[in-house]
């Protein structure tokens, strides 16, 4: 089975170190990483979308559920058998 976590935050800048936070104390239950922003005239977004793929879904929900603590977060998720 694959999980695939969407997240999308908004205001990045403020909360890019809880988030990394999270991801650092999941890593080993994370397969794969891809983080897509905006760029026009040379200036980041403030909002961006990060896909994760997780290795199973036990832990799809912890890192859920440990991302939900933190504000300006919204989270979709995708179960592929």
């Amino acid at each position: 089975m694959t999980t695939i976590l969407g997240i999308k935050l908004q205001n990045r800048v403020e909360v890019a170190k809880q988030f990394q936070e999270v991801l650092s104390h999941h890593g080993c239950s994370i397969k794969t990483r891809i983080g897509l922003h905006e760029v026009a005239d040379g200036k980041c977004s403030p909002n961006g979308v990060i896909l994760l793929e997780v290795i199973d879904e036990n832990e799809a929900v912890a890192i859920e559920k440990d991302l939900l603590n933190i504000d300006n977060i919204q989270i979709q998720k995708m179960i592929f058998n």
